[in-house]
């Protein structure tokens, strides 16, 4: 497989968390690579769960649901102290 050469100017937070990384054993390279995989997953993980909500937002019928849901857990709880 073709391997891509990446070259970037680190800030100082940027040059922090490639030292942690490196200190824990990783390489340089190693580090960044893991860093993009984590940082795609998680934007992926926050994409899907932004559409979740958007897609249950857009139903009435759940909306309403959980509403009613609320509701019910708000009457389990104690009085909220003053």
């Amino acid at each position: 497989m073709p391997e891509k050469i990446v070259r970037a100017r680190l800030d100082e937070e940027s040059r922090m968390a490639l030292r942690l990384m490196v200190r824990m054993g990783m390489t340089e390279s190693e580090a960044v690579r893991t860093a993009l995989v984590e940082a795609a997953a998680a934007r992926s993980t926050d994409e899907a769960l932004r559409a979740e909500c958007e897609r249950l937002m857009a139903d009435p019928e759940q909306v309403a649901h959980t509403m009613r849901v609320r509701r019910e857990m708000d009457e389990l709880l104690p009085p909220w102290p003053e």
